[in-house]
């Protein structure tokens, strides 16, 4: 007998996802209500059957700004043991019919199944037999980088290439110095990531978002931020996520100044060292290419994780469950047309 448990304790919740291997914090009770501030709302949802949790998911649900339209997203999720089928259908009906109850236009998971084994062609073969879709519109990276914390210092130092062993022991020489940091360094923090914004050319949003997020994991003990300083003068830094067996490196950022001391090496470095304190098996470097081709904007994010000793992996990507087939052909397919329409019309008419 399968039921579907709606919980509604922060520990309860955090307690139930780490019953698995590897649970991401992207599932966890904080993150949910971290995105309250975006209008997303958490509904979350444990499968049991004869008496044992086999599923979890952690589901948002938000309205299409003023329109009275939903949808739905499980980031990194569902958790579970994708290995039982039996665990996967009953994980799978639990988000449909909760999507449904919901009135959505469509539900988007997109889970860590790795996608060159095995278990990914069987898992993708199982979506496609229930009406999912591979997703056009990819929330997270696909692909990480990941690193096995579990060796000792010296085995991690040997498994990374000859120049990243250098450039860590040549930061300590020309005087970086990193150390952990508070609440009352977020402001200087948000400031690197907003010129590393503006130098690599990608969008963040308003120091409030990730005031609130960031402030609260740490309060919890489950986020980290590290400051390389040069003679007390920060000059990058990058904010870690942890929870489980695995730490994130989600948040990096970095100034011009001072570039030649090399702060980002010793900054990685010391970030693996902290995981490792914490029980962390798995480092994650989050985002690497879709295609390993140097034509890929993300060639050089990529080299640089690689030589950390990151592994590429590849996860299927999120797939999306049409609630409503025609709401969702207008909002994957028909909106975006409209609005490129728009777009092109108001270019031609401000010439």
């Amino acid at each position: 007998m399968t039921v579907i448990q709606r919980v509604d304790d922060p520990g309860a919740w955090d307690a139930a996802l780490l019953r698995w291997p590897r649970p991401h914090v992207l599932q966890s009770w904080l993150w949910g209500e971290c995105k309250a501030q975006t209008g997303w709302r958490a509904h979350r949802l444990l499968v049991v059957q004869e008496g044992k949790p086999v599923a979890a998911a952690s589901m948002l649900v938000r309205s299409l700004g003023r329109l009275p339209v939903r949808i739905a997203y499980v980031p990194k999720g569902p958790t579970l043991d994708w290995d039982d089928p039996a665990a996967a259908m009953a994980a799978l009906t639990a988000i449909e019919q909760e999507a449904r109850r919901q009135r959505v236009l469509f539900v988007k998971i997109d889970p860590d199944v790795v996608a060159d084994a095995p278990i990914g062609a069987t898992v993708q073969d199982l979506l496609r037999s229930r009406g999912w879709r591979p997703s056009a519109e990819q929330i997270q990276f696909r692909n990480p980088m990941l690193v096995d914390l579990r060796p000792g210092e010296a085995e991690l130092l040997a498994a990374m290439k000859p120049k990243w062993r250098y450039n860590i022991r040549l930061a300590a020489r020309r005087g970086v110095v990193v150390r952990a940091g508070t609440a009352g360094d977020l402001a200087t923090f948000y400031a690197l990531y907003a010129e590393t914004s503006a130098r690599d050319g990608f969008l963040i949003r308003p120091f409030s978002y990730y005031r609130l997020i960031w402030e609260r994991f740490l309060a919890a003990g489950q986020g980290y931020l590290l400051l390389a300083e040069v003679e007390g003068e920060p000059v990058a830094g990058l904010f870690l996520f942890r929870f489980g067996p695995t730490a994130w490196y989600f948040y990096g950022a970095s100034s011009e100044r001072e570039r030649r001391r090399m702060p980002n090496h010793l900054l990685q470095w010391e970030a693996m060292r902290w995981a490792r304190t914490q029980g962390c098996a798995v480092y994650d470097l989050w985002g690497a290419p879709d295609v390993l081709n140097e034509s890929d904007p993300m060639w050089g994010v990529y080299r640089f994780k690689q030589g950390f000793g990151g592994r590429f992996t590849s996860w299927i990507g999120a797939w999306d469950f049409p609630v409503s087939r025609v709401g969702y052909w207008l909002y994957m397919v028909a909106m975006p047309r409209v609005l490129e329409l728009m777009r092109r019309r108001h270019r031609r008419s401000s010439v």
